[in-house]
């Protein structure tokens, strides 16, 4: 049997991205109180951040090269093209975590007609761009 029989089309999948960032321990402080996350490693170098015990976002320092090298190519601009979107159904909650944390807003709460849905747009420490997106109430 192939590999590719092995695995059913129907098989699924988890998206656990990866992102560089200047400064692990800030920037999971960052969505911790942004997105009401819990650390689930820790450490300057490297962080995983998990929802209800479940990897959502992993962070590496840029700069730190282990066995796969640095993590992203220095002269580019941090998140160009990069989109962090995160789905909650307590969008109202996690707008005040946000005006707590004095985040950078780009587009505050509005509806989306195409989507049917609300969101709020932000940028992170590093200016990745990050969405959090809830149903309209």
């Amino acid at each position: 049997m192939s590999p590719v029989d092995e695995h059913p089309t129907t098989a699924p999948v988890t998206a656990q991205p990866m992102i560089a960032v200047a400064d692990v321990e800030a920037a999971s402080r960052w969505y911790q109180q942004v997105l009401g996350v819990t650390s689930g490693h820790g450490g300057p170098e490297y962080e995983q951040l998990l929802s209800d015990g479940q990897l959502v976002l992993q962070l590496h320092r840029a700069d730190a090269g282990h066995h796969h090298g640095t993590v992203g190519d220095p002269t580019a601009p941090t998140g160009n093209g990069v989109i962090l979107w995160f789905q909650t159904r307590h969008l109202d909650t996690a707008v005040q975590r946000v005006r707590s944390a004095a985040a950078r807003v780009v587009t505050d709460v509005h509806v989306n007609p195409n989507a049917g849905h609300r969101e709020l747009w932000l940028r992170d420490l590093d200016g990745y761009l990050v969405v959090l997106a809830g149903p309209v109430e």
